[in-house]
């Protein structure tokens, strides 16, 4: 088997300043970076809503991962990090809406802060997309 890397971008204007791409692919493995709940026009979305917020990463990284060939169903890690713990359950809830029957492997962390104060939560996900879809 060749690998060949593959790079999907979302258009934002950091993934050039920062050297990083929306979400990489080589071979069957898939990575998206760090997504954080930035809306179409680039304001965050829904601020201070840890639930809302936690939509809109999934939907970007969702979006991303259909990008490189894959789909929820091919997520088998995903990474929730937050500024607050304690609202953990808020994220937990999107992340169950998106994953109850794939059940990926997860982890919850606190983060002090991200690059925008108003981001409350932010997502990475990995998938590996299987033999027949390659």
């Amino acid at each position: 088997m060749t690998s060949f890397r593959r790079r999907v971008t979302s258009g934002s204007p950091l993934e050039p300043e920062i050297g990083f791409s929306r979400a990489v692919r080589v071979g069957p493995y898939v990575s998206v970076a760090g997504t954080a709940p930035i809306a179409d026009d680039g304001t965050t979305t829904a601020p201070g809503d840890v639930y809302a917020q936690s939509v809109r990463c999934l939907d970007i990284a969702e979006h991303a991962l259909r990008e490189a060939g894959a789909t929820l169903a091919d997520v088998i890690r995903t990474r929730v990090m937050l500024v607050d713990i304690d609202r953990w359950r808020e994220a937990a809830r999107a992340h169950g809406e998106r994953f109850a029957e794939v059940r990926p492997a997860c982890t919850f962390v606190e983060v002090s802060r991200f690059i925008d104060p108003e981001w409350l939560v932010e997502f990475e996900v990995d998938a590996v997309v299987p033999d027949e879809r390659r």
